[in-house]
């Protein structure tokens, strides 16, 4: 074999090697989906949209984003009445969270306390995933 077909042979294989350890992890497929499923959620326009759901992301700035997405799991369970799709974004947030960590029990406890409208709720988790999607 003459040196040309010897590097490129090389550098195909390592080309495919590259291409499995690019691939992205499962959590960023189950945020993605949680992402897409919140933006048709958010363009919906529902009557439900004002039901008082607890306000997970008011007050406390001191929960970490794997308590947010425990606590918004629970939250986004209880609003499944007015969205289907909100179980889905349940179950993904399920997952996240038991893959980021061994501690937090699901469901995670939501204290009662403020409110805010689903529809609100629905944006700011909107927000807190496309953050960690950046990270």
């Amino acid at each position: 074999m003459s040196v040309p077909v010897q590097v490129l042979l090389t550098f195909l294989a390592l080309s495919a090697c590259r291409g499995h350890s690019a691939s992205l992890p499962p959590t960023s497929t189950f945020l993605k989906e949680s992402i897409q499923l919140l933006g048709k959620l958010l363009g919906t326009e529902v009557s439900c949209a004002e039901m008082n759901v607890t306000d997970i992301f008011a007050g406390n700035k001191q929960d970490n984003a794997t308590e947010l997405l425990c606590k918004a799991s629970t939250v986004a369970l209880e609003g499944r009445s007015c969205h289907k799709q909100l179980e889905g974004i349940h179950l993904n947030l399920l997952h996240l969270v038991q893959t980021r960590s061994s501690v937090h029990k699901v469901p995670c406890p939501v204290a009662a306390g403020n409110t805010t409208s689903l529809k609100h709720f629905l944006q700011d988790l909107h927000r807190l995933l496309q953050q960690l999607a950046k990270e």
